[in-house]
């Protein structure tokens, strides 16, 4: 089936409008027609070639929520009409070590990342977020709750979820305090998921310009 994208064609030339060939979906896989993507600096770094191992055209994106419009015959974690997101992996090899510990992301195969990488055939190219629709399978998706909004759960798929998973492997919580070293893309989403989970949360600067100040829960200071 053809998806329409913004690819980079050209390290150095914009993304352009592109078309593409996704594969149907197998017995395990979902159709997923993406609404929102959000743009990771990841994405921007692929599509400028400045990491080894990038293949042009390529279409970025890994923070990815949209609908289930087609799943295969055994699939059972979803329907047609659900809702679901995708992150930075679309697949695995499940047979490694890491694997069956649950940590895909270290796969020895290696994993098959959502863009610049291969599918499960080891031939075609993974194509990411930035296009109308992806095929995953349903192991790699993940459901999200009827009514979220979607524009706000994508960002999740990557800076999100970068950030949740050291807050909740070290414990952060009531009694805790948790230091956020800036406050971007990334510091942002710290600062929320760490107060939010009872933290005091101290958000740390090199930059002069920031004094100290106190807004709400969270404090921030210069360092």
């Amino acid at each position: 089936m053809k998806a329409k994208a913004y690819a980079a064609l050209d390290p150095k030339k914009p993304l352009v409008p592109w078309t593409f060939e996704r594969r149907e979906p197998g017995e395990r896989d979902v159709r997923i027609d993406i609404s929102f993507c959000g743009i990771c600096h990841s994405d921007l770094h692929t599509a400028r070639g400045e990491w080894q191992g990038v293949k042009h055209p390529v279409v970025p994106g890994h923070e990815i929520a949209g609908k289930v419009t087609a799943v295969g015959k055994k699939v059972t974690r979803f329907k047609t009409g659900d809702l679901a997101g995708v992150g930075c992996m679309v697949d695995s090899c499940r047979r490694c070590e890491n694997c069956r510990k649950g940590l895909e992301q270290h796969c020895f195969a290696p994993a098959n990342y959502t863009y610049n990488s291969v599918e499960k055939d080891g031939v075609t190219p993974t194509q990411g977020g930035y296009s109308s629709h992806i095929v995953v399978n349903e192991d790699f998706a993940f459901q999200l709750g009827a009514g979220l909004p979607l524009e706000r759960v994508a960002p999740l798929l990557c800076a999100g979820i970068t950030t949740y998973s050291p807050l909740k492997r070290f414990g952060a919580g009531k009694g805790k305090k948790v230091g956020i070293l800036g406050l971007g893309g990334l510091g942002h989403m710290g600062v929320k998921l760490a107060a939010a989970m009872g933290a005091e949360v101290v958000v740390l600067s090199g930059s002069p310009s920031k004094k100290p100040t106190r807004t709400g829960s969270a404090r921030t200071t210069s360092c």
